[in-house]
């Protein structure tokens, strides 16, 4: 049965666990669906020169770092009663989300740059460290959020349905970069964000509280 910390012992993050990954979710979503209607694959100048697909592509940035938070404000809810692999799984999680945030910072700041001022570089060769370096960020983002969907299951940390939405949205992730992919992990939290301000009130008097130094 799934039991949640009593807020006694959280911090003001843990405190507001729902409503951040309510809010995250709703910005991954809504951050993807703005770069998914401007975004036109077939000319990519034209596309990072659109001054809303910039927003969009630029709020994707936050929208990831936001996620990162609120997977940390989630996770702290039964930090102190998961295991070992739902440790992992939070770290592996949160280390690729942080990757995809990071290469989004350079889509979102540094592509347009490039747009205006060397746009052959758009149609030049990649090289190999480039590769994999973008590779890296999609595979980390993909095999952590699967991790944490299957050490979720085993832990019971939330209910079946949203922990194998997890699971999806890992391996929809592997092409988050480009829209509408980040939608998925978006609508996992925005779900996840929901369920936990409608159990959290129930469950509070049967939780048993682990001070957060054990």
């Amino acid at each position: 049965m799934t039991t949640i910390t009593s807020d006694l012992h959280c911090g003001p993050l843990t405190r507001r666990a729902g409503p951040i990954a309510l809010v995250a979710g709703v910005f991954v979503v809504a951050t993807d669906l703005v770069r998914l209607v401007c975004s036109d694959r077939s000319n990519l100048v034209a596309t990072m020169s659109d001054p809303v697909f910039l927003v969009g592509n630029a709020g994707y940035f936050f929208a990831l770092c936001a996620l990162a938070v609120a997977l940390v404000a989630v996770y702290g809810l039964q930090a102190t009663k998961s295991g070992w692999l739902r440790a992992v799984g939070f770290g592996a999680a949160l280390v690729g989300t942080m990757n995809m945030a990071g290469n989004m910072w350079f889509e979102g700041f540094a592509v347009p740059w490039l747009a205006e001022v060397l746009p052959a570089v758009f149609t030049a060769e990649k090289t190999t460290i480039l590769q994999v370096g973008g590779l890296s960020s999609y595979l980390l983002f993909a095999l952590g959020w699967v991790l944490y969907g299957l050490a979720s299951i085993r832990a019971r940390a939330y209910p079946i349905l949203l922990c194998l939405s997890l699971i999806v949205s890992g391996v929809l992730g592997f092409r988050a970069g480009g829209p509408p992919y980040g939608v998925p992990i978006g609508l996992t939290f925005i779900a996840l964000g929901w369920w936990l301000l409608r159990a959290r009130p129930e469950q509070r008097a049967a939780a048993e509280p682990t001070p957060m130094g054990n």
